[in-house]
């Protein structure tokens, strides 16, 4: 039987370790996902969570008719919002001929490279004393 299996010592360890393998099955040759699959994944991987915090509840409050509304409000909250990202993301490409959406990209991409780079200085800093 396949296992995918992460190890970390914390839960945020985990997660980040989730994304970027979740990010590697649909990257292109740049690593690089588009922003349909973003949003898939992201509501996703919120609708795991919600499933693992009703989970690790005690059984009698796991089990309670309050935790399965409230998960399922969640799960629907999840997809209602996924669901309005994609219908408003292809609005805006097709009125835009994907311009916005490509400039967005871009500079969400330089964002994140300066900002990776950013913290890689102050721990950097912060190591060497």
């Amino acid at each position: 039987m396949p296992q995918v299996t992460f190890e970390a010592d914390t839960h945020a360890e985990i997660v980040a370790q989730v994304r970027r393998w979740l990010a590697s099955l649909d990257a292109d040759d740049n690593g690089l996902i588009d922003l349909q699959t973003a949003i898939n994944q992201g509501a996703d991987i919120t609708k795991d969570a919600l499933r693992i915090v009703a989970s690790v509840a005690p059984a009698p409050i796991a089990q309670s008719d309050v935790v399965k509304a409230l998960t399922d409000m969640g799960y629907k909250a999840t997809d209602a919002t996924r669901d309005r990202l994609r219908d408003g993301l292809a609005n805006v490409e097709a009125v835009t001929g994907g311009s916005v959406v490509r400039r967005v990209g871009e500079r969400g991409r330089e964002a994140v490279f300066e900002m990776n780079a950013t913290i890689a200085k102050q721990l950097l800093r912060a190591l060497s004393g």
